[in-house]
């Protein structure tokens, strides 16, 4: 059980956890789990973390096929600029090796901000804690345990 889990355990929020032989050589680990999972990726999402001018962390949750928007994730947190933190940071902030950073069950509560896209869906994927893991549920589920807002911040 990875952390994401079991806070999805604890809170009995409806999910359901998919697995995938997770490739060393894969280009991009959420469209790899697209992928091997048969998915569309625009359900799929990966978790981004970002460091705003004053060093604040903020996580990114945007669909594996397109891209984080910095500046619009800056304007989203009311902040002057964001630029992508440094990988060993992240995971020491959020407790998850880089390509398995799971939005819940982080080490450290940071702010978190979803792509507006995923309300369009009844569910979407994340990480579940670990390379080859994701987790199904709802985006307003995703929300609720991570005081996430929703925002326009990825892009295409």
């Amino acid at each position: 059980m990875t952390p994401a889990i079991n806070l999805l355990k604890k809170y009995k929020i409806e999910h359901r956890v998919l697995s995938y032989v997770h490739d060393p050589k894969a280009a991009s680990y959420g469209l790899e789990a697209a992928d091997k999972l048969g998915l569309e990726p625009v359900r799929v999402f990966k978790t981004l973390l970002a460091a705003t001018e004053k060093e604040e962390l903020l996580v990114a949750i945007v669909p594996v096929g397109g891209s984080l928007d910095l500046k619009a994730l800056a304007h989203a947190a009311s902040v002057k600029k964001a630029d992508m933190a440094n990988p060993q940071v992240a995971q020491r902030a959020t407790g998850y090796l880089v390509g398995g950073i799971s939005p819940l069950g982080q080490k450290k509560r940071l702010r978190t901000f979803i792509d507006s896209s995923a309300e369009r869906f009844p569910t979407i994927y994340v990480s579940a804690g670990r390379r080859g893991l994701e987790v199904e549920l709802s985006a307003q589920a995703l929300a609720s345990l991570t005081a996430g807002q929703f925002a326009e911040i990825a892009r295409e």
